[in-house]
């Protein structure tokens, strides 16, 4: 049986349906776009009248008769040209809630058939300090990770790190330009390797010998040159360990940290692939495939260069065929910029022309830029590219300076935990409240405040539910059966209701912003609730117990909201008097 408020009543919808005789493929309801006429509506009458022949008013007539039968419906009605208005009794609402929050997925449901989803974000290179571009794939790609596993599906989560293209050769170029050899190599520190590419990335852009110095250092360490693959080993490693660190304050995992390096065997089967099947062809030296421009101009997708090197496109290629072959991938989703979209449309179609992945589907959740207040990517104050390390010390100061001084409850220790739990959440939920697609503003001096549309207003919400239930304990009130005595807790379980829609449309959609859209608007329906709803004050014994079950599963909820958001969840948050 589902538990979930809005597929019972579809069940029941259908139920009359068929009793009617009519296609019970139009039976099923949808949020009321007037909440002051109904807490749902059914429009399946407008979409039968073609079919039946009849006036939509009257079909709607006929189903709300047979629907008034049911108990569980305190108030049906017809209007416009055929909208069905279902409003449901207390009684129905009361025990909904009742079993959600029996449920350990409070009425969530499972897929009904869970597929191995392999994800790619996050995205770092050798040599480059993660900066805001990075805050994003990062943020969205795990909050997506934790909706997939949370719905049933087996995720793996691939950092695919850039380690294998040109940059790689212009580093060991500019090591041996400064050392002379490349005896030192393994004595650098991230901090060294990132000023021997900064260098370099000048060198390059100023000087073609350089530049093609680098290209031939890069040709050969893809081929195998032993000396500059135990400098390239020791670069790599490096750079994983530091970008580490970074993900693990963002809380983000990954299983695999592959590069683009563990691609480039596989390049030399796509390129034979291709060949056999006849979808390849050599151009000016280079071997590309050309691809259909029905829609819009494509360039073709180059497999091999002219010089004889792997394309990056290639290398997506392969790693496809990899994620199929070795993780049996049912569906690969790839949480990259948006400007990369061409290229994602490039690669998709070349996997499916020389079938390496017959029954996978693929994904691109492109995102737009984090950006300051002159609308342009965000950068720190002297112009250069913000830091990600960096602005999350900038959101601690920042967060930091609305804390209280530690005492003998709360020490210093904990309230710099406190922070960064405050701090990161701010961060990830400014970037989740906004539609991953679209580009957004990042506000320093309003992201981390305690009221608004903010990371810190529903981690207060949570922590402000568990004092309620605190204090309710210690005056001996337990939760116990959900009653609906008043419109406040109406509307507070009615959207408690919505969660399994939610999910479900969010995880269709590989969108947090509707999760962070809906964990705000019922952080804002509870305060409305707690304001007219006494609990500790309640003479009614039955009632206050109600309303503390009530209040409880609202906590539980926001948690389980703010987990797949990727964002902490605070016992308790303390803030300057």
């Amino acid at each position: 049986m589902t538990l979930s408020l809005e597929n019972l009543i579809n069940q029941k919808i259908a139920a009359a349906f068929k009793t009617l005789g009519l296609d019970d493929k139009y039976a099923f309801v949808k949020v009321s776009d007037r909440p002051d006429l109904s807490d749902f509506q059914c429009n399946g009458a407008l979409a039968l009248a073609k079919s039946e022949r009849k006036n939509p008013r009257e079909i709607a007539a006929r189903i709300a008769a047979e629907l008034e039968k049911d108990g569980d419906f305190a108030h049906i009605s017809t209007d416009g040209p055929g909208f069905i208005n279902l409003s449901l009794s207390d009684d129905l609402i009361a025990r909904n809630m009742d079993d959600i929050a029996a449920d350990g997925r409070f009425g969530v449901a499972a897929v009904t058939a869970p597929k191995t989803v392999v994800m790619d974000f996050g995205g770092p290179n050798v040599a480059k300090a993660l900066h805001v571009g990075h805050l994003r794939s990062a943020v969205i790609g795990e909050s997506i990770r934790r909706i997939e596993e949370f719905v049933g599906n087996k995720v793996i989560s691939d950092v695919h790190f850039g380690d294998w293209g040109t940059p790689m050769g212009m580093i060991l170029s500019e090591i041996i330009r400064q050392d002379g050899s490349l005896a030192k190599a393994e004595s650098y520190t991230i901090e060294d390797i990132s000023e021997f590419y900064k260098k370099a990335n000048i060198r390059c852009k100023e000087d073609e010998a350089a530049k093609e110095n680098a290209r031939v250092i890069t040709a050969e360490l893809q081929n195998g040159n032993p000396e500059y693959r135990k400098a390239w080993l020791h670069l790599r490693k490096v750079s994983v360990d530091a970008v580490k660190k970074n993900y693990k304050e963002l809380d983000a995992h990954f299983d695999l940290w592959l590069g683009e390096s563990d691609a480039h065997e596989t390049c030399a089967e796509i390129v034979k692939i291709a060949a056999q099947k006849g979808v390849s062809e050599v151009d000016d030296g280079a071997t590309i495939v050309r691809l259909e421009e029905a829609n819009k101009p494509k360039p073709p997708v180059i497999l091999v260069k002219s010089d004889g090197g792997y394309s990056y496109q290639v290398t997506d290629i392969a790693t496809i065929k990899m994620r199929v072959d070795d993780l049996k991938a049912d569906e690969i989703i790839y949480v990259v910029d948006k400007r990369q979209s061409l290229h994602f449309e490039q690669v998709f179609e070349v996997a499916e022309k020389i079938g390496i992945a017959p029954n996978t589907s693929f994904k691109h959740v492109g995102f737009g830029t984090v950006n300051g207040a002159d609308g342009r990517p965000f950068k720190t104050r002297d112009g250069g590219v913000m830091n990600l390390e960096n602005l999350i010390t900038l959101s601690k100061d920042k967060v930091r300076e609305s804390m209280p001084e530690p005492d003998a409850q709360y020490d210093a220790a904990y309230i710099e935990n406190l922070v960064s739990e405050i701090a990161v959440g701010a961060i990830k939920f400014q970037d989740l409240k906004n539609n991953s697609a679209s580009g957004y503003v990042f506000e320093l001096d309003d992201f981390a405040k305690f009221e608004g549309k903010t990371g810190p207003y529903i981690q207060y919400a949570i922590a402000r539910i568990n004092s309620i239930i605190r204090k309710a304990a210690e005056a001996g009130i337990k939760g116990g059966g959900i009653r609906i005595s008043n419109r406040e807790e109406r509307d507070l379980a009615l959207k408690l209701a919505q969660l399994n829609a939610v999910v479900t449309r969010a995880h269709a959609e590989s969108e947090p912003s509707i999760l962070s859209d809906y964990a705000y608007t019922l952080a804002q329906t509870f305060s409305t609730f707690y304001n007219a709803s006494s609990i500790m004050n309640e003479e009614d014994k039955t009632l206050a117990a109600s309303r503390l079950k009530l209040a409880g599963l609202t906590r539980d909820v926001l948690k389980l909201l703010l987990r797949l958001l990727g964002i902490k969840a605070p016992e308790v948050m303390l803030k300057k008097q």
